[in-house]
């Protein structure tokens, strides 16, 4: 394989996360982690390949959740299936609630590459017929499996003003906007980092 087909991810030492507060599940405390980790000096893009099994460093992954709230105040939140063209192989199969992926060195010319990461993903994975509005709500961090042991998850919540929201890839399978209760009922089914959220965030 040459240098230039290999894929390279934005990345912080592992050591860094557990300086800064090491904790298990979901924290809320944003400010206190993002300060430190998307700071350039601490950043860096390594080969994606090497980085999945190399727990001494963390990729850093937007993770984004599509609220909708409708008029009688009851939330819905995009789901869908991932299927076995996404790249995470050891998550296929499972549901999930967030659309985002790797920053790489493709965002790396911007003056903030990890928002530019954030939004190239959203464009790439799903088409947005809808105003809406962003805020970053938490970080994820599953040291419990080895997906999660090098990746940390960054959370934000798209809150949309209507459910025109769609897959542009056939491998975001079975998607749509389905109520917490009717998502919470099949918990069970969606990949870790969805049910950490879905426990925060919607428990």
């Amino acid at each position: 394989m040459s240098v230039v087909s290999i894929e390279h991810v934005m990345v912080v030492p592992t050591s860094l996360f557990h300086e800064i507060g090491y904790f298990q599940g979901f924290c809320a405390e944003t400010e206190k982690y993002l300060s430190q980790l998307l700071d350039p000096a601490v950043t860096s893009y390594l080969p994606r390949n090497e980085m999945e099994e190399d727990p001494s460093f963390k990729q850093l992954i937007p993770y984004c959740i599509f609220r909708h709230t409708d008029e009688q105040g009851v939330q819905r939140v995009f789901q869908y299936t991932r299927g076995a063209g996404q790249g995470e192989a050891r998550l296929h199969n499972r549901r999930s609630i967030g659309i985002g992926g790797h920053v790489s060195t493709l965002d790396s010319g911007s003056s903030e590459p990890y928002r530019e990461g954030m939004r190239r993903e959203l464009d790439e994975e799903v088409d947005i017929q809808t105003e809406y509005t962003e805020s970053c709500v938490g970080l994820i961090n599953d040291d419990e499996n080895e997906v999660g042991k090098v990746h940390l998850g960054i959370v934000h919540i798209l809150d949309v003003q209507t459910v025109d929201v769609a897959p542009r890839e056939e491998d975001i399978a079975s998607a749509g906007f389905e109520t917490i209760s009717e998502i919470m009922d099949d918990i069970e089914s969606f990949e870790t980092w969805s049910k950490i959220c879905l426990q925060a965030l919607f428990g």
